[in-house]
């Protein structure tokens, strides 16, 4: 399916882009395993929601990109000192200001806004780039000298390069490959900050439909553009005439089984070289209710230059040997854990659903969350604070104090998507209780259908709750979430039927853990988030 006809329709998504990869290539470069000889990873290496990778090395250390699409800040950078072990390093656009929309403010983005992107590091300046288009109308450049931030904008470039891949050359020059089935690359100036020439360079063959999701690299003095047919194939071009082409195309995979059961076809993602020489392909399967997840896979090299993943009885592996890496200089940051909001900033664990409003919350002594918006509906409440599901099932627990709530209010701890469901308080006459809501809903186009139903309620007493919600998010059907409550943090009390969280991929982001509070009659509540934990089986 076109997805950028789907997307323009309803609001969407595409795919990605990367960096040149630098270092010998060897055409019978292959993955080795680290002392001990059996070690081995497991897919998918991370299984929460990052799509649209892009993988790129710096020296020791490995990053990657993915789509956020409404969430800010947006455009996440992970880590990784061996491919496997990841952790939330920053994020690569601080706010989404790209139109009062994502603020909430008359309109809503929900699945517009950071899609498919770059991520590039220019060796020049010592500058990590990410460059990505926003509704269809013009490119965002932000530059960075740390991927912790802090990020800012270099540049507005007035052509929109739908589903960018940056390409830092050998010479420093830098180049875009962009597009949906007609594929272009454009120069930019020395400086990135305006485009110097742009020029289509290949049309994809009806016989393959769309290939979209560019990634561009430099390798052996020829150049590659690496491209999915969405949702179930990748094919390269290759060059050996210079960035403008001409190009031939050949298939990398196509309906290749998917190490995640149920899940889809591993596609849409980037190449990246060890420092040892081998290769691996890091793509996305399709596995909603949780989203996109990352699987990784080792490629090696034909004769004449073109990429081959390592298969495992006919499929992308479910296990293979660990990458051959130096030690790594310390263990990464687990994406499970207890947050209890010290410091001054969040945790790049967390992200706003649209922008938040900065007046209206703070960390330290825990997450103080004010009404920023008079509303019944969910969907149109600002502050509203999302963490990624763990797979494939997980449990988030909230301790919360809701003795500055006021008539009106109504917080707690959401499945959020198109579909949601929460559990949480609701103040009136100057009672609290404690109620389970299912039936908040959006149609095709992201407007609000329904804005929930009460299910069931518990009477509540004192100024202390712990709300928990558990996220079956396997893949292949619709999938149960669950809430239950407790008023001491250890014996805790089922509320409400299951929720039944919907598999479908036109949302494009899976469930989410959401932490909200909104007023339904005057502003000035508050609740404070004492301790946050997502845990596992």
């Amino acid at each position: 399916m076109d997805r950028r006809r789907a997307l323009t329709a309803a609001g969407g998504l595409a795919a990605g882009a990367l960096l040149p990869l630098t270092g010998p290539l060897s055409a019978t470069a292959s993955a080795r395993g680290t002392s001990p000889a059996a070690a081995q990873y497991t897919n998918p290496v991370v299984w929460q929601d990052f799509a649209d990778i892009d993988v790129i090395r710096v020296g020791d250390t490995y990053y990657a990109s993915a789509s956020t699409m409404h969430y800010s800040p947006g455009a996440p950078v992970l880590r990784s000192y061996d491919l496997v072990n990841w952790e939330i390093a920053g994020h690569s656009v601080p706010v989404l200001d790209f139109g009062a929309k994502y603020d909430l403010n008359g309109a809503r983005g929900y699945v517009r806004g950071i899609w498919a992107s770059s991520l590039a590091y220019r060796p020049s300046n010592r500058t990590f780039y990410w460059l990505g288009q926003i509704d269809f109308a013009r490119t965002y450049v932000y530059t960075a000298t740390s991927v912790e931030g802090p990020w800012s904008r270099l540049t507005t470039i007035n052509t929109p390069y739908y589903d960018a891949g940056l390409l830092v050359d050998t010479d420093d020059t830098l180049y875009v490959a962009y597009g949906n089935t007609t594929i272009s690359v454009a120069q930019l100036s020395p400086d990135g900050r305006s485009q110097v020439r742009t020029q289509q360079v290949f049309t994809t063959p009806s016989s393959v439909g769309t290939l979209e999701g560019s990634r561009f690299y430099k390798i052996n003095g020829q150049y590659y553009i690496f491209l999915t047919r969405p949702a179930n194939g990748q094919y390269i071009l290759k060059s050996s005439g210079g960035p403008f082409g001409p190009y031939t195309m050949r298939q990398v995979l196509l309906d290749l089984r998917g190490p995640i059961s149920g899940g889809g076809v591993p596609h849409q993602g980037g190449l990246v070289q060890t420092q040892g020489g081998a290769w691996y392909y890091m793509a996305f399967v399709d596995a909603y209710p949780g989203g996109r997840v990352p699987v990784l896979a080792p490629v090696t090299w034909t004769s004449d230059g073109w990429p081959v993943v390592q298969l495992v009885n006919g499929g992308w592996g479910t296990s293979y040997p660990t990458p051959a890496v130096p030690a790594p200089p310390r263990q990464v940051t687990p994406m499970t854990g207890v947050d209890t909001f010290d410091g001054t900033v969040l945790k790049p664990r967390w992200e706003w659903n649209h922008n938040p409003d900065n007046t209206k919350w703070s960390v330290g002594n825990g997450l103080t969350l004010r009404t920023a918006t008079v509303t019944d509906d969910l969907y149109w409440a600002r502050n509203t604070l999302t963490h990624r599901i763990q797979g494939p099932t997980s449990t988030a627990t909230v301790q919360l104090d809701h003795s500055a709530m006021r008539d009106g209010d109504r917080a707690g701890l959401a499945l959020l998507r198109d579909s949601s469901a929460w559990i949480g308080l609701r103040r009136d006459g100057g009672t609290t209780r404690v109620v389970m809501v299912n039936g908040l809903t959006m149609d095709g186009s992201w407007n609000t259908t329904g804005t929930g139903v009460e299910v069931a309620s518990a009477a509540l007493a004192g100024n202390g709750v712990w709300l928990r919600a558990s996220a079956d998010i396997r893949p292949g059907a619709a999938r149960p979430g669950t809430f239950s409550y407790s008023t001491d943090g250890t014996n805790f009390t089922r509320l409400g039927p299951a929720f039944s969280m919907g598999n479908d991929w036109r949302f494009f982001m899976g469930y989410r853990f959401a932490l909200f509070n909104h007023a339904t009659r005057a502003l000035g509540g508050a609740v404070r988030v004492l301790r946050f934990e997502l845990s596992t089986p």
